[in-house]
């Protein structure tokens, strides 16, 4: 069975909070306590897991050099999802659905980044293609903050299929981020059940991706800036999303 390691507070927190069953092994820095560890330390203890006490040069050398806050957990690693459990998925959600999709996003702190605002607007998953994508790691994990034990991540081979089986098969309504679009993301229905695709840093969504999208929205920008970083414009879509559905 594949293995991942978690690093940092917030993620291995999620992970025993939300799946301890995944769990093999925790290791804490032998020289360093302070309370915000101490939680942890009491759910390993109350889950009955494996705690092992290492020096700091050993943590640094499972984290890869990753900033892990003196603490690790080993653990099996998420299953795979992939188009068919998705579109099962959004036909039994008993709500209109949210969705990202992720057109060949590199850089792994913006994939966990993008993976915290969706969970934190309470959407349903997030869609990155197999080869145009930051693989899932455990700089994705800690940047997500713990996100990723609830939040599903769909791998799919062909980004314009998925998208064109959500629109016939679940019916949703797909919106794409540009900054040529006319209208506005305020001048959108986000009621509805979506999914939005955000572009790859500095190149945005590709051609096919682009005509598979039903309508396409911009944020609109008031300073010198010209656009935002992908995980801010997540964050921005999803909130007008909430905004909209709490109306």
């Amino acid at each position: 069975m594949a293995e991942e390691i978690l690093t940092g507070i917030h993620a291995v927190m999620a992970v025993l909070e939300l799946n301890p069953d995944r769990v093999r092994q925790v290791y804490v820095n032998e020289k360093r306590r302070n309370n915000r560890l101490d939680p942890i330390l009491e759910s390993v203890s109350a889950n009955h897991l494996l705690l092992k006490e290492v020096s700091r040069d050993k943590l640094d050398r499972l984290a890869d050099n990753q900033i892990h806050q003196g603490i690790i957990a080993r653990c099996e690693a998420l299953p795979a999802r992939a188009e068919a459990e998705l579109i099962w998925d959004v036909k039994a959600l008993k709500r209109p659905a949210m969705l990202l999709v992720l057109d060949g996003i590199q850089d792994p702190h913006n994939l966990g980044a993008c993976i915290r605002t969706l969970n934190g607007a309470g959407g349903d998953g997030i869609i990155i293609p197999k080869d145009r994508s930051a693989p899932v790691t455990s700089v994705v994990h800690k940047t997500a903050s713990g996100a990723m034990e609830k939040t599903p991540i769909f791998t799919v081979t062909n980004l314009s299929r998925t998208l064109q089986q959500l629109k016939d098969e679940c019916g949703l309504w797909i919106f794409g981020t540009s900054d040529k679009a006319e209208k506005t993301l305020y001048e959108v229905n986000f009621t509805v059940p979506f999914a939005l695709v955000l572009g790859a840093e500095g190149k945005g969504m590709r051609r096919l991706v682009t005509e598979h999208c039903d309508e396409l929205v911009s944020i609109p920008m008031k300073g010198t800036v010209s656009s935002l970083n992908v995980s801010v414009a997540s964050g921005v879509c999803c909130y007008e999303a909430v905004r909209q559905r709490q109306l």
